[in-house]
C-alpha cells in the first residue's frame, strides 16, 4: 500500500509503501526530484533524479519510507550535485560516511519518517535553505514557461542555466521541462481529459507527439499508464 503526505520541509512529500507478499515491479516515473529513503531491508538510501522510468521491485513485505525533495532542493540537503546521483540508487553512507549515518540508521528502525524529516530540515538550515534559483527555475518550467524565457527571467544565459540546472536537477532545463510537461499531461489525462485535448493544452504538437514523449520517459505509451 502506498500513501503520501506533506512533510513540512521545503515542499517535500513524505511517502510510505509496503510491498505485498507477492510484489510486482512498480514503474516510478521521472519527476526531477531526489529522495531520501529508508528500507526495512536496505537501510538508508538516496534515489537520484531519473531520466527514464525506474522499475522498483521490493521484496515481499518490504517497508519503505521516503522523503521526496522537490526539484532543486536535493543538493542543499545531500551536499552533492544532483548530476552525480542521476539514474542512481546509492547508500546514504556513501555520501555522508558511516560515522554519520550509522546512528541515523539505528533510529530509523523505530521511526524512519521522523528521522528523514529531521535530518533534511537540519541540513537545509545549515545550508541556508534551498537554492532560490532552483525554486524559480522549477516553478517556471512546471507551468510551461519556455527554457529561453526562464533563462531570461532568472538572469542567466543558456550556458549558465544549463550548468546550474545540471547541479540542481541532474539534467538540463530542456529535459526537466519535458519531464514536467509529461507529468502535467498525465495528471490531466487521469482527471478524464481526452488525450488529444491534453496534448493541445500542455503544448505538444499533437497526440502522437505526446505519446512519443511519454514513451521516451516512461517506457510505455500513456494508455498503458492510465490503464494501470
Amino acid at each position: 500500500m502506498y500513501r503520501e503526505r506533506s512533510a513540512g520541509v521545503a515542499g517535500a512529500v513524505l511517502w510510505t509503501s509496503t510491498a505485498p507478499a507477492d510484489p510486482v515491479p512498480t514503474r516510478v516515473l521521472p519527476d526531477g526530484c531526489l529522495d531520501l529513503l529508508w528500507s526495512s531491508r536496505a537501510g538508508l538510501l538516496v534515489a537520484g533524479p531519473d531520466r527514464t522510468a525506474f522499475l522498483s521491485a521490493g521484496g515481499p513485505g518490504e517497508r519503505w519510507v521516503g522523503l521526496r525533495l522537490p526539484p532543486g532542493v536535493g543538493p542543499a540537503v545531500l551536499g552533492v550535485p544532483a548530476v552525480e546521483l542521476r539514474d542512481r540508487r546509492v547508500p546514504l553512507a556513501d555520501l555522508w560516511g558511516p560515522r554519520v549515518t550509522a546512528p541515523l540508521a539505528d533510529r530509523a528502525e523505530a521511526d524512519a519518517a521522523a528521522v528523514l524529516i529531521e535530518v533534511a530540515a537540519h541540513r537545509l538550515r545549515v545550508a541556508g535553505g534551498p537554492d532560490l534559483l532552483g525554486t524559480r527555475v522549477a516553478a517556471a518550467l512546471a507551468v510551461g514557461t519556455t527554457v529561453a524565457a526562464t533563462a531570461a527571467e532568472v538572469g542567466l544565459d543558456p550556458r549558465g542555466l544549463l550548468r546550474r540546472s545540471r547541479h540542481l536537477f541532474g539534467y538540463g532545463p530542456k529535459t526537466l521541462a519535458r519531464i514536467l510537461r509529461m507529468r502535467r499531461a498525465l495528471a490531466l489525462a487521469r482527471a478524464g481529459v481526452p488525450l488529444a485535448e491534453v496534448a493541445a493544452h500542455v503544448g505538444y504538437a499533437d497526440q502522437a507527439h505526446l505519446t512519443r514523449d511519454v514513451r521516451a520517459f516512461a517506457g510505455v505509451p500513456p494508455t498503458a499508464l492510465l490503464g494501470g
